[in-house]
């Protein structure tokens, strides 16, 4: 049986973005994260992370620093009673990556290939998923890949119109009532 995701961008929805965060210091949560995966989890969601890395890419910082901050993240969402299921990243950039990871890749936003790889992986109900970003691309990402409901997470709201048009949320306890119960 298929199970139902909720798909989360990391930076400016997990933690705030200032831009290429890649230390455990610079790492500061958005205000009700963890209140929102618990619930996803205790309404039997996977929940996973989809997210560009392209400071990889730029060579701003490597794989392996990425991946001790993603383990510890991991460790305080387990620890909060919310684990996460998965976390797939894109390190690539179609024209500032150096080396190999200079390429258009569908892995990378607004490419679906994350999602569709999680699908994959996790045997997903994409359709009764929810996606939750803070960008265009993001949502981009979860309609091509057929993702239910996809939000845009704004908490200072929107300057520009969206394409395509979708639910905005000013906190991430506005996408509470997005989590439903499973059908019988």
């Amino acid at each position: 049986m298929s199970k139902r995701a909720l798909f989360l961008d990391r930076d400016g929805v997990i933690n705030v973005d200032y831009g290429y965060v890649h230390r455990i210091e610079a790492f500061v949560w958005i205000e009700g994260i963890f209140e929102l995966t618990r619930q996803a989890c205790r309404l039997g969601y996977a929940v996973v992370v989809v997210t560009n890395q392209a400071g990889i890419g730029r060579g701003f910082y490597s794989e392996a620093q990425f991946h001790q901050l993603t383990d510890w993240m991991r460790q305080q969402f387990a620890e909060a009673e919310a684990p996460i299921d998965r976390v797939l990243f894109s390190p690539f950039h179609p024209t500032e990556g150096v080396g190999p990871y200079r390429r258009e890749d569908p892995s990378r936003k607004p490419g679906p290939g994350m999602i569709l790889q999680a699908a994959r992986e996790l045997n997903l109900d994409l359709a009764a998923s929810l996606l939750i970003g803070d960008r265009s691309t993001d949502i981009q990402a979860g309609i091509a890949a057929g993702v239910g409901t996809s939000l845009l997470f704004a908490p200072k709201g929107v300057k520009e119109p969206l394409d395509p048009p979708c639910p905005v949320i000013a906190s991430l306890r506005d996408a509470l009532p997005y989590l439903t119960p499973p059908a019988c």
